[in-house]
């Protein structure tokens, strides 16, 4: 069936979590990421979590969204079963830490049709304990082969991307950086990040879904590139406040990624990541950060 604009607008329940330092831990290990800001409990403030662990905690609440009997549309299971995840654009607010009663809900806000199918657009608010913003989402949905009904529209237009200079206007030159991608490293990411979809653990739900095997998730594949460019850049992890990119190729295990660190301000980032045929796994990626 087509989607339609008529759930724009409407909002899933407020789901409820706790953090622990398990949690927190788990992610950056499953990233080989080895920072004292993820894994050292003996710091004053406690850590931190790694700047793609919002991901973590936002996935049961986008699961439950199949609970709401609104929610999201009338598409079939295997009109579902074609949706990928697009493009991501994280706003941090402050950093993630261990505590409890941290809420998030998920609001239709837009769709619109290209030529692979329809997209749609989500936002995502979690805020702490207090009532206090901790982090905001938004996110894109492409239903591969369905049809939008009606014209594109939007109850709220996603932020601006950042603006960054061409190469022409700068003397940089790309940093290119290998990243090796294990054979086991969605599975590991799976377990450590409580985000299990089968098509990245499961070979036959991978073939059936037309996947040539099993593949990386695109947090992960995300999260991996931050990291990094934390440590190629020396940035601060609790000074990161935004990250986003566009999720354009699929990634197999095992394999060597390239990073490429494209233009560098004082502080954002833009960058790409590349699969060994030189396809961009990430496009339109960027890092952002404070003081």
């Amino acid at each position: 069936m087509p989607i339609t604009a008529d759930d724009l607008g409407k909002s899933t329940q407020p789901y409820q979590q706790s953090i622990d330092a398990r949690w927190l831990m788990a992610y950056a290990a499953a990233l080989g990421d080895m920072l004292p800001e993820y894994l050292d409990t003996t710091r004053p403030d406690g850590i931190i979590g790694h700047p793609v662990f919002p991901v973590a905690l936002e996935w049961e609440p986008i699961l439950r969204q199949v609970e709401e009997d609104w929610f999201p549309g009338e598409l079939t299971p295997q009109e579902r079963a074609m949706g990928v995840h697009a493009m991501h654009d994280l706003h941090l607010h402050q950093p993630v830490r261990c505590g409890e009663g941290f809420s998030t809900h998920m609001t239709q806000i837009g769709v619109y049709a290209r030529s692979p199918g329809a997209f749609q657009v989500s936002k995502l608010v979690t805020v702490d304990a207090q009532g206090a913003p901790l982090f905001t989402t938004y996110m894109q949905n492409l239903m591969r082969g369905v049809e939008l009904h009606g014209a594109d529209r939007f109850i709220e237009q996603p932020p601006a991307l950042p603006d960054f200079p061409d190469f022409s206007e700068i003397n940089q030159d790309p940093r290119r950086v290998s990243i090796e991608v294990a054979a086991e490293q969605a599975h590991v990411y799976t377990e450590c990040a409580r985000i299990w979809a089968p098509i990245h653990t499961d070979r036959s739900v991978a073939l059936a879904a037309g996947l040539p095997d099993i593949i990386l998730h695109g947090t992960c594949t995300l999260a991996l590139a931050v990291s990094a460019v934390i440590r190629e850049l020396g940035i601060k992890p609790a000074s990161i406040n935004r990250i986003g990119c566009r999720f354009s190729e699929m990634v197999l295990m095992p394999s060597t990624l390239t990073l490429v660190i494209n233009v560098h301000t004082q502080n954002a980032v833009s960058f790409e990541l590349l699969t060994a045929n030189g396809a961009a796994a990430l496009s339109q990626a960027f890092l952002c950060w404070g003081n």
